[in-house]
């Protein structure tokens, strides 16, 4: 059909702008007159020289002049119409094709009076040459009549004035200033014509039985030598008298409209004619379609059926919920005589939109294995509906670019016109969220949200999809596990749900930071996860007891890590050699560490005792103890034989109450009795030892711990220390460097300030030429170092307890 088409319908002109050439394109519509300048169309002026521009069947654009239209050439009974239609595809108009279309109406003949309701204007045209005397006037309403000849007097000759009659007061306008104030006024050999925009500063409101109107009373008057002719040019125009009851459209018109017919005692229906579009529809196409038309003695209704052929739905939204609107284009003419106008023709024009009514959408799934994809697809949409973007992991991405992201869009029409959208999305795609249900099953879920614009309102919404499909395809992480002569290890292969998962061990969460606490080690290259963990160490479990060594065992979960549910468990299990628990020096010290064993849940490893109760651990944590001792100490018995000396001790533990142990340890020491050893020496005198005063590099540190055992300092995130009055506080200094085991550490002066410089004052001293301060309250404490695996000079350490105390100053309390 071409970009243009054109109909002539009556005194109306309809060009149409087909959508598939106009789509998506920046227009200009122009009308041109007869010296050819094209006029720019914008809402004031084509209300005001009688042009509509409005959309048809979803984005066909609708081109509609009236016969008076202010540009329009009119010979005789032909009105020809030129108007030109410039598409960009960009805002500025650059590269605009143009387009040029002239078309002539015949039309004819014209009533003496004809009235026209359009969607943006009222119009009424009548015959120039109506007689009209004083004597009408009064027959009229004289009031109003009379009144208005001052006004038409006071004008200059041969201009046009317009004086509308309101209830408060009579306005009268020459031309210029009517034209100014947004009214059309035309005039042609025989007709006078006079178009009032809807929006215009003289329009009343009036009821007729119940309907709203529209309503303009106005006349106009034109002055030629002694003469002044005046035409009433009254016009109105239904606002409402529409009702959607029972899914009918129902429109009712009163018959006869008071202030059209001012003066008139007679009337005589002529015709009534219905149509859609314009076009008018005999009685059995009405019935065809159900339509009624009901002629009654005082008012015309028609009734439509929502849904009926000739109007057509448009997609709406309300409160962001998709929907639709009926919409129907309906057209009626009434035409009528009087014994005062004689004929009227009387027009309307109104479009009739049905309230929004919510219409569900439908999302169907269909997985296909084969190819691991998603398709889904989401509908039904009419026409006028687009989609324009996804929300993809919270981005907005644009239709074009979503296959970038694994997402691929089509649109499914079907022969009604209403069409739907597909989606396909791999499984593999990376917004997919996988997620591991059980044994060998998995869930992708596709969770995308849809936004569609609608045309030409330019109104959007959004769809969500949230989609989940669930597949045998879970491949579960393994492990196996061994031991060297200190580590246990556990080397886990990951699968193909175990990404987010965390490892724990003792419901302890297994990260880099606790892994270097412990001096685990923990090493991930994508594809494998190892885990090293030493023999003796917190998160050790110790299962029983032999002579051929101690059975050690490293258990870890991995658990969501979302919902922390456990989701695979791995332990690795050896045996050690017991020699890894016992020192026996040849000094006769002997260093035994004893582990707490898992069938005795409620052992206290700081109750463990020798022989000699009173011989106790020299260091514990939570599984282990060590004991430091001199084979001479502590209950140790000894036994001789012809080559060696054996020293015999146990480790004991009694419950509170009772002397009967419930873990016995036996240990032994074997000296050998005789033993040759070369040595060689040569003689040279020494002189002896002295100590001088010296000046060198010291490395010291000091530490607050958080128990008496100085198993865990407080970490720097954890300053400031919270402490209460008499709370102890456990200090630890260390010299780090020189690591040289000839050193010692004694501390001289120790003492506390009320701010972090050690100058300032007030100053309480906590040790004084290396003794506690006499003049304390609560004296400071010594607590003595042992060696053990973490302390290997113990000369290194001083390790002293004070009770946590302020400044006051008479009873005030002194604060920085």
């Amino acid at each position: 059909t071409g970009p243009l088409s054109s109909e002539c319908l009556g005194n109306l002109l309809r060009i149409t702008l087909t959508a598939e050439y106009f789509e998506d394109k920046y227009l200009s519509l122009s009308v041109v007159d007869q010296s050819g300048i094209a006029w720019e169309l914008n809402e004031a002026m084509a209300s005001q020289c009688g042009y509509t521009v409005t959309y048809s069947k979803w984005s066909n654009i609708e081109f509609r002049a009236s016969a008076l239209s202010c540009h329009a050439r009119l010979e005789k009974d032909v009105f020809t119409v030129t108007i030109q239609i410039k598409a960009s595809h960009t805002p500025d108009m650059k590269n605009a094709a143009t387009y040029l279309k002239s078309v002539s109406c015949h039309y004819g003949p014209w009533s003496p009076r004809e009235l026209v309701c359009e969607s943006n204007y009222m119009e009424v045209s009548v015959r120039r040459e109506v007689p009209q005397t004083e004597k009408d006037f009064i027959q009229d309403e004289p009031e109003d009549w009379t009144l208005t000849f001052p006004e038409a007097k006071a004008g200059e000759a041969s201009v046009w004035q317009i004086v509308f009659h309101q209830p408060e007061e009579k306005k009268a306008l020459l031309v210029s200033d009517a034209w100014s104030a947004g009214y059309g006024l035309n005039t042609t050999d025989t007709r006078v014509l006079l178009r009032i925009p809807y929006t215009a500063a003289q329009i009343q409101l009036v009821k007729v039985q119940g309907i709203t109107f529209s309503a303009v009373r106005s006349s106009t008057f034109y002055k030629q030598q002694w003469m002044i002719l005046m035409v009433d040019t009254a016009v109105a125009c239904p606002a409402d008298g529409v009702d959607y009851a029972n899914k009918t459209i129902t429109w009712t018109l009163p018959k006869y409209i008071q202030l059209l017919s001012a003066g008139a005692t007679s009337f005589k229906d002529v015709l009534l004619e219905a149509g859609v579009d314009l076009h008018k529809l005999s009685a059995k196409e009405m019935a065809s379609r159900r339509y009624v038309l009901l002629n009654d003695l005082n008012a015309i209704t028609m009734k439509i059926p929502i849904g009926a052929e000739g109007g057509y739905y448009k997609t709406s939204v309300s409160n962001g919920q998709h929907g639709a609107k009926y919409t129907i284009n309906l057209f009626l003419e009434h035409q009528w005589e009087d014994n005062k106008w004689g004929l009227t023709k009387y027009t309307i024009i109104k479009e009739i939109e049905t309230p929004f009514e919510q219409v569900e959408l439908v999302i169907t799934k269909n997985s296909d294995l084969s190819m691991r994809r998603m398709n889904v697809t989401v509908g039904t949409f009419l026409p006028d509906v687009e989609l324009v973007n996804l929300t993809i992991e919270g981005a907005a991405v644009a239709v074009p670019e979503a296959v970038q992201h694994g997402y691929l869009t089509y649109e499914i029409r079907y022969a009604n016109g209403s069409k739907a959208y597909g989606i396909q999305v791999l499984f593999d795609a990376p917004s997919i969220k996988k997620e591991y249900l059980r044994a060998d099953m998995r869930a992708y879920t596709l969770n995308v949200t849809l936004a569609f614009i609608i045309y030409p309102t330019s109104e959007t919404f959004t769809v969500p999809v949230i989609t989940v499909s669930t597949v045998k395809d879970a491949v579960l992480p393994s492990a196996r596990g061994f031991c060297d002569e200190r580590n246990l290890y556990l080397v886990i292969t990951h699968g193909n749900v175990d990404q987010h998962w965390l490892p724990f061990i003792s419901d302890w969460h297994l990260t880099p930071e606790m892994a270097q606490k412990y001096n685990y080690s923990l090493r991930d290259n994508g594809t494998h996860l190892a885990i090293s963990v030493p023999f003796l160490s917190s998160h050790v479990d110790y299962e029983d007891f032999h002579t051929s060594g101690i059975k050690a065992s490293l258990h870890l979960t991995l658990k969501d890590g979302s919902t922390l549910a456990n989701r695979r468990n791995f332990s690795v299990s050896c045996r050690f050699s017991s020699s890894e628990l016992i020192q026996c020096l040849p000094n006769g010290t002997v260093v035994i560490t004893v582990v707490k064993l898992v069938g005795i849940a409620d052992l206290d490893t700081s109750l463990l005792v020798l022989r000699d109760r009173q011989c106790k651990p020299s260091l514990l944590t939570e599984k282990t103890a060590t004991f430091r001792f001199s084979v001479n100490t502590c209950g140790t018995s000894r036994k001789f034989n012809s080559t060696t000396m054996t020293y015999e001790n146990d480790v004991l533990y009694f419950r509170p109450g009772n002397d009967t142990p419930i873990y016995q340890l036996k240990f032994v020491c074997s000296y050998a009795i005789k033993q040759t050893v070369d040595v060689r020496y040569e003689s040279k005198k020494n002189p002896p030892p002295s100590i001088k005063p010296g000046f060198g590099s010291l490395v010291l540190s000091l530490k607050l711990f958080k128990e008496k055992s100085y198993s865990e300092p407080y970490e720097e995130s954890e300053y400031p220390v919270v402490k209460y009055l008499r709370e102890a506080l456990y200090f630890q200094v260390q010299l780090l460097q020189p690591q040289d085991e000839r050193l010692e550490l004694n501390l001289d002066d120790c003492w506390a300030t009320n701010s972090q410089s050690q100058d300032s004052l007030p100053q309480w001293p906590i040790l004084i030429n290396g003794c506690e301060n006499s003049e304390d309250s609560y004296r400071t404490v010594f607590h003595k170092v042992n060696y053990s695996l973490r302390v290997k000079f113990p000369q290194h350490l001083k390790r002293f307890e004070v009770r946590m105390f302020t400044f006051v100053q008479g009873t005030t309390l002194l604060q920085e």
